[in-house]
C-alpha cells in the first residue's frame, strides 16, 4: 500500500495525487514494477524503514506492508 508522508500524518495518495499532472488515469501515483515512476528514490538510513520516494510535487511517498 502506498501512503503520502507529511510531518506526522499518513495520507492516502488518492487525497493528494488526483490533481497531479503526473498521476495515472485513476488519480494515483504511477507505481510500476516496485518503483514510483513519478518520483525519485530517497536514500534509506535504516533497513527497517520502508522504501521512500520524493514525488515531483515534493511529497514523500512510502510503500508500507498492508495490515
Amino acid at each position: 500500500m502506498l501512503v503520502i508522508l507529511t510531518g506526522e500524518q499518513l495520507l492516502s495518495p488518492a487525497a493528494i495525487c488526483h490533481n497531479c499532472p503526473m498521476a495515472n488515469q485513476s488519480g494515483l501515483p504511477r507505481w510500476h514494477q516496485g518503483r514510483l515512476r513519478c518520483g525519485r528514490p530517497v536514500e534509506r538510513t535504516l533497513d527497517k524503514v520502508p522504501a521512500q520516494y520524493e514525488c515531483t510535487m515534493g511529497f514523500r511517498v512510502a510503500k508500507v506492508a498492508e495490515p
